[in-house]
């Protein structure tokens, strides 16, 4: 079984798929979670392949039939909407070192391991796509993020306006957003991060993004942002935390790790930038 969502468990095993079973696999991504209740008739049609195909696809992943499958998917979207609220009513209700050196043992665990995960459930492949789409000159970068999480597009996306031009943060006013919006093209990659209790502005960002020739990138946890139907890369992250709200801790790691491949991969270029930036905010005063 999957150590993340059911999405990660179908995305490694592409690889190992059957031609047929990865139509299948296809169909349930184009659309998930909700591809995933759909009746085995339906999916089967869908992806132009037979019944038997679905339950073996389904097998492949470790179920035994069909509805202990969708049991899974339902456990998983009911964490999937959890919300502060419901997380910290689901705390425990006295831990058994309440001090605060017990709180910093508890943390030091959470989030050493949520780290370690995280990073370690990245594929390479998508790091290097994410790296090779942000890099692209010829590109223009956009970045947007949630209630909280506008905190690290504006970390990403202030690191990058260091080392390369064009990059730029979607505007909030509605004017202002929708002229960005109605500008999109091939020569665009929209970076959005994207948490749950999603948000359905970054679903529509996606949309248009890839309607309009974009690729995005998107950062989420590991239930999967509905905007990753329409992603080039998807970066999900673990979100463990000793509080009832979810952790960015893992998600800033993924984003210092995506820095230092930028860096690493614009050279002397980067370098380049970087050091006019400098020399015009010394002139401007403004260092």
């Amino acid at each position: 079984m999957a150590h993340g969502t059911l999405a990660d468990d179908i995305r490694q095993r592409l690889g190992e798929l059957s031609p047929a079973e990865r139509k299948v696999a296809r169909v349930l991504l184009s659309a998930y979670p909700s591809s995933g209740f759909e009746t085995i008739a339906i999916i089967a049609e869908r992806a132009a392949v037979s019944a038997p195909t679905v339950l073996r696809f389904v097998a492949r992943l470790g179920y035994h039939g069909f509805p202990e499958f969708q049991a899974a998917l339902r456990a998983e979207l009911d964490e999937r909407s959890a919300s502060p609220l419901a997380l910290y009513e689901a705390i425990e209700d006295n831990p058994s070192d309440d001090t605060a050196s017990g709180l910093l043992a508890r943390s030091g665990k959470v989030f050493s391991h949520a780290v370690t995960q995280t990073l370690a459930e990245t594929p390479a492949a998508d790091l290097e796509s994410a790296i090779a789409l942000i890099t692209d000159s010829k590109r223009r970068i956009t970045l947007v993020g949630g209630r909280f999480t506008h905190l690290l597009a504006q970390y990403l996306g202030l690191h990058l306006m260091q080392l390369r031009g064009d990059v730029h943060f979607l505007p909030g006013g509605d004017v202002e957003r929708t002229a960005a919006l109605a500008q999109l093209s091939r020569k665009d990659v929209v970076v959005i991060f994207d948490y749950r209790r999603y948000e359905d502005d970054k679903l529509s960002i996606a949309q248009l993004t890839q309607e309009h020739g974009g690729k995005v990138i998107v950062f989420t946890d590991t239930w999967l942002s509905p905007t990753s139907a329409h992603a080039h890369v998807v970066l999900p992250s673990r979100v463990s935390t000793p509080s009832p709200y979810d952790s960015l801790v893992p998600t800033l790691a993924v984003v210092e790790t995506v820095v230092a491949g930028v860096v690493t991969a614009l050279g002397e270029a980067g370098h380049r930038h970087m050091k006019h930036s400098e020399d015009t905010a010394r002139r401007a005063g403004l260092v």
